[in-house]
């Protein structure tokens, strides 16, 4: 299964559509977002093309190909508008034969971490930067970034998860770094 994992789209349909087109090129199973779909948040700039209402027209037709855990910006009004479940805390998945624990990472994270078996990785947004970190029992955080607000001048960012292999791509499908599991 080929699985890619995007987050903090922040209501930006430029950018949602731009992940889709990543989407559909890199032939993907499954899009995992972690958390912060269609609301910027207090804290944040609107960013460019904030269309919330075109969002949710943009992802409900790919309902069935959307895997979601909620963001801290994300509510049950939110949900009224999505086709697809977004409001669990955190979702645990297997790829091969390693655990994927993936949540947002505003409530759970590398200093408040949930129960990890040896060799789980914790897949995290939240932080709009790129990162990859080893921690623990051979454990690894991992996040692909944000799509629509990029912090610490990293890059609009998301990352493909198959066979064992972790890559992090640009939104426009640039490798700038790859993780063999």
């Amino acid at each position: 299964m080929k699985l890619m994992i995007a987050s903090d789209i922040h209501g930006s349909a430029v950018y949602c559509h731009k992940l889709l087109e990543a989407f559909d090129l890199e032939e993907a199973d499954k899009l995992l977002l972690l958390g912060d779909i269609l609301y910027h948040g207090p804290r944040n700039p609107l960013p460019d093309g904030y269309d919330p209402q075109k969002v949710v027209a943009l992802l409900n037709p790919r309902k069935n190909s959307i895997l979601c855990v909620k963001g801290n910006c994300d509510t049950e009004v939110d949900q009224m508008v999505l086709d697809f479940p977004i409001l669990s805390d955190y979702c645990s998945i297997m790829i091969g034969k390693r655990p994927i624990f993936a949540t947002h990472g505003s409530q759970i994270n590398r200093k408040l971490l949930p129960p990890l078996s040896t060799g789980e990785i914790l897949l995290q947004g939240h932080t709009h930067i790129p990162s990859w970190e080893e921690f623990g029992d051979n454990n690894l955080c991992l996040n692909p970034g944000s799509v629509s607000l990029p912090k610490n001048g990293s890059k609009r960012s998301y990352m493909v998860l198959e066979d064992d292999v972790i890559t992090w791509k640009t939104l426009e499908g640039i490798s700038y770094h790859t993780l063999n599991l």
